[in-house]
């Protein structure tokens, strides 16, 4: 192993990227990817529960802003707004991020065991939206369906963004996304 450097979580997601791109994600194993990063297993699992989670890493901190956001959201906006501002506002934070969330999005698209693990997420996520609503005075159906609608809006986005030549920030293709929700809802 080398000396001691900086970003070991940064190392070790780029590291399994590489070679879950190269070889397929069940092909690689954890010694590998750390050994890749120039780490030892052990500081593999400092950072990681197992190889799955160097995927889906940001996903805590995805839902925390979210959760955040809504509950700092001004009084007044309808549900579905407060969610979809609140899915932009995080959605921010993944620009800078968006060459490995294209490389990321590729590699658990080709994996069913992954896109399993992505809907997980996803539902879990919702889940979160929706208490969050809850405690903001929405009442359900109304805060469930803006949750499960929001996730949706961020899903479709979230694809466009990754697999379109769309040079737009992820937060105005949720923008659209929304806008493109609330026209097929209105439509006779």
């Amino acid at each position: 192993m080398t000396r001691w450097e900086p970003n070991a979580r940064g190392r070790l997601e780029l590291a399994a990227l590489e070679l879950y791109r190269e070889r397929g994600y069940d092909q690689v194993t954890v010694a590998e990817i750390a050994r890749h990063a120039g780490l030892t297993e052990r500081t593999f699992f400092r950072y990681f529960a197992d190889k799955r989670e160097v995927l889906f890493y940001g996903s805590g901190m995805l839902q925390e802003r979210i959760v955040t956001a809504i509950g700092d959201a001004p009084e007044g906006p309808p549900p579905l707004d407060v969610v979809g501002a609140a899915l932009e506002s995080a959605a921010e934070a993944m620009d800078a991020r968006r060459d490995l969330a294209w490389r990321r999005q590729a590699i658990v698209e080709a994996n069913p065991e992954l896109r399993e693990r992505e809907l997980i997420k996803l539902a879990t996520l919702a889940a979160a939206i929706a208490d969050a609503l809850r405690g903001r005075g929405v009442a359900d159906p109304a805060a469930s369906l803006a949750a499960e609608a929001g996730i949706a809006v961020f899903k479709i986005a979230f694809r466009r963004w990754v697999s379109e030549d769309v040079e737009q920030p992820l937060a105005t293709v949720i923008r659209q996304s929304l806008t493109d929700l609330k026209a097929v809802a209105a439509e006779r």
